[in-house]
């Protein structure tokens, strides 16, 4: 792993995705007692970070495997981004989704001419139904966040964040799959020489908090958090290097999520999904780590179903 390898993925797929914008709000500042910039992962293509890893996953296979088409298994924003990345590139691409997927993320992934296959929703299920179809249709399998062209993919997002604020302290992002973070963390190490990487968890699906506790990959008996693109586990490729650079795990209690959403969508007039707002809430809560600090959050996503708010 050199830092060549992220200059290489940033190349690849800036032809293929929007150089996100970076947002303050001086009244939010006030609250937090800090700087705090926003990289605005909500504007980015299908309206996530996840296009960014989608993209260089997809640009990394060879033309023989690209002809015979991608799969992934996703509650909604992995599964848009690959819906648009492969059609944006004429690869086909079958898309494993849990029944109960925001149907604002079924509806995008439909957009972009994904083929949608439904599964019950556990880890399990979605595993095994992908790997039905990577067997049937000769696919190359796409893993939402333990792969490693994903992870780098999603690097670029603080990449270029670092290069607009390179006098960051710190740099949060939600914790999921453990993708984002994992990606966050390698460009923080070759880009930045003092900045930490903290992640944002819910207290409902904690299981990266305990993981890096325990020092072996923690699971979820439950995934009952508002925040549904973090219902899932990390990996064994992501892992590793969240344990080596990541500094610590913040857990927020539901309404903390809902708060800190409601206050980026009044004070700054932007839509973030549930997920986004976990970083940010965990500032809120812990107003004096980061005083007199500067703070930067990656927004990782703004898909959510505006007829199913939690405010």
């Amino acid at each position: 792993m050199t830092k060549e390898i992220l200059i290489q993925a940033r190349e690849r797929i800036s032809p293929y995705i929007h150089k996100t914008p970076v947002l303050s709000s001086g009244l939010l500042n006030d609250m937090v007692g800090t700087q705090v910039v926003f990289k605005c992962e909500n504007f980015q293509k299908m309206g996530a970070f996840k296009m960014r890893g989608a993209s260089n996953a997809i640009l990394s296979l060879s033309e023989e495997e690209r002809r015979r088409g991608v799969v992934t298994h996703s509650s909604g924003n992995f599964a848009q981004a690959v819906s648009l990345a492969a059609q944006k590139l004429g690869v086909k691409a079958y898309i494993v989704m849990p029944e109960n997927a925001p149907q604002v993320k079924k509806d995008g992934v439909k957009t972009y001419e994904g083929e949608i296959i439904e599964c019950k929703s556990t880890p399990e299920a979605r595993e095994e139904t992908a790997d039905r179809i990577q067997k049937e249709k000769g696919a190359s399998f796409l893993h939402p966040s333990n792969q490693d062209e994903v992870i780098y993919g999603n690097s670029t997002a603080a990449i270029e964040l670092l290069e607009e604020c390179p006098n960051l302290d710190v740099i949060l992002t939600p914790v999921g799959g453990g993708g984002l973070i994992a990606g966050t963390a390698l460009a923080v190490h070759y880009f930045s020489d003092n900045c930490k990487v903290i992640g944002g968890e819910p207290m409902e699906a904690d299981d990266a908090f305990r993981s890096l506790i325990s020092g072996k990959i923690e699971t979820n008996d439950s995934f009952h958090t508002v925040a549904d693109g973090l219902r899932t586990n990390l990996g064994d490729r992501n892992f590793p290097i969240i344990q080596k650079h990541v500094d610590k795990i913040i857990r927020v209690e539901e309404d903390e999520i809902i708060n800190a959403m409601q206050l980026i969508w009044e004070r700054m007039k932007i839509i973030i999904e549930p997920s986004s707002a976990v970083p940010f809430a965990a500032v809120l809560k812990n107003k004096e780590e980061f005083e007199n600090r500067n703070v930067g959050i990656i927004l990782s996503g703004g898909n959510v179903d505006v007829k199913n708010l939690p405010f």
